[in-house]
């Protein structure tokens, strides 16, 4: 069964409420059974990453690899899309998660850096080296044709999302302000035009918020745009453009809040299940102002104002109707949550009080063997959930983990090394995922059965 709104039309369908009531069960226990997914894993006898029979991953791109402009490719691979371009090749956009202080793994080797097209400096007069590079592939044979450096002078651009008209939103996780150490103020999202050969202009969408961005994902009928935060007491955005397509003429900002007051604003059941999985609840938006926010307060006045609180929001993909996103550390064992939203028919216009959208627990790991801090996610062509584990122990053990329709766990991929894996998206045609591996950075293409139907 696939994740669409045909098959959960109407909200509350027998098959996904069994299967939350089983892990309902099953967490006074432990960890529940595997779901077999695809099969067992294989191990991988280079050490890197560990896929079921009949998958198979080669490497496109990694850390210091010589780009197409001379550059070299950067480390902390994150976020990531992929996008058609004409005569049958894709694009991928890829971020680079890089602090003021990692220099020396970003683009620039020995060479010193740009002045033009660069977004800040350090007070060393160093570009900042976070931002995203831009791969040209063949998606018949998966060669990349040229590879190049698309934006920096940013930080720490962690995820972000695709927009249907063929850019990446690139999201800085980091609130740093103008005079500490950089000349500009940060927490900013930027767009990257799939196309764009060399560096974008970087010019923020401030009407967008300056928080702790981490993920956006663009509602294609309507033109809304929904944003994550990674904080622990984050909430969830929507962003109403003044013109759709047009992000940098302005908009509304908005808090996603339950419409039923009585019932709290709390979704992260860390003292006591007060969002049950399976369960819906009616949504209602809250305007937000200043949403500059020079005192990076934004949250704090958001959640006054009745903003639910979600544990670390982070990847968050569209999928037939509705948007899912990943709440890294909810949950009552601190594992992760993934929610779900289904937009008002009305959503963002005054008749949507009458018929609001709709917000579900769709999944809780209630145990780190069945699932462990879901960061960004994608949707397969099978219709289940790919999520990238981010695990923080000191020995990682991450996957990529699917998710069922009924909301059922499996082991999709296990990661050898010591690092997260990022950036998960499909190939327009659906037989290839993307994935990053976090650092160094490597750039893997998985092919496989990825239509195979699985219940």
């Amino acid at each position: 069964m696939k994740l669409n709104r045909r098959n959960f039309i109407g909200g509350l369908t027998a098959i996904a409420l069994s299967g939350f009531a089983a892990h309902n069960l099953l967490a006074r226990e432990g960890a529940p059974p595997a779901h077999p997914g695809f099969g067992p894993l294989i191990r991988d006898p280079d050490g890197l990453l560990d896929l079921p029979e009949g998958f198979s991953y080669r490497v496109i791109s990694q850390f210091q690899d010589k780009m197409s402009d001379g550059l070299l490719v950067p480390d902390r691979a994150d976020g990531m899309g992929c996008f058609a371009m004409p005569d049958g090749k894709i694009a991928l956009v890829r971020n680079h998660e890089l602090k003021r202080s990692n220099y020396e793994d970003g683009p620039f080797g020995d060479k010193a850096s740009p002045t033009r097209g660069v977004y800040d400096h350090s007070s060393k007069g160093e570009a900042l080296v976070g931002g995203t590079t831009t791969l040209l592939l063949n998606q018949t044979t998966l060669k990349v044709e040229r590879e190049h450096l698309s934006l920096v002078g940013t930080i720490r651009n962690c995820a972000g999302g695709t927009t249907p008209w063929g850019s990446w939103l690139s999201c800085e996780e980091d609130v740093t302000r103008a005079g500490d150490k950089v000349g500009k103020d940060h927490g900013w999202i930027f767009e990257v035009p799939a196309a764009h050969q060399g560096l974008v202009d970087p010019v923020p969408l401030t009407a967008m918020g300056r928080f702790n961005h981490e993920a956006a994902a663009v509602d294609p009928d309507t033109g809304i745009v929904y944003l994550t935060e990674d904080r622990e007491d984050s909430l969830f955005y929507r962003f109403i453009p003044d013109q759709p397509e047009q992000l940098i003429k302005g908009g509304r900002l908005q808090a996603l809040a339950f419409a039923d007051d009585t019932s709290g604003n709390d979704s992260r059941n860390w003292s006591g299940e007060t969002f049950k999985p399976g369960a819906w609840k009616f949504a209602r938006w809250v305007d937000l102002d200043n949403v500059e926010s020079p005192d990076d307060d934004l949250r704090i006045r958001g959640a006054k104002a009745g903003g639910v609180l979600f544990a670390r929001g982070e990847g968050i993909i569209y999928g037939d109707g509705e948007l899912y996103f990943c709440c890294t550390s909810g949950g009552a064992a601190k594992e992760g949550q993934i929610m779900r939203y289904r937009p008002s028919r009305y959503e963002g216009q005054s008749e949507e009080k009458n018929a609001p959208g709709l917000l579900q627990l769709f999944f809780e790991s209630v145990h780190s063997d069945q699932y462990s801090f879901g960061d960004n996610l994608t949707v397969a062509p099978n219709g289940h959930l790919v999520v990238c584990e981010d695990q923080y122990s000191a020995l990682v053990d991450n996957h990529l983990r699917g998710i069922t329709a009924s909301g059922e766990a499996y082991a999709l991929a296990r990661i050898r090394v010591q690092t997260e894996p990022a950036g998960a998206c499909f190939s327009p045609d659906g037989k290839t995922m993307f994935v990053n591996l976090y650092s160094p950075t490597k750039t893997l293409a998985i092919s496989g059965p990825w239509d195979r139907v699985i219940i």
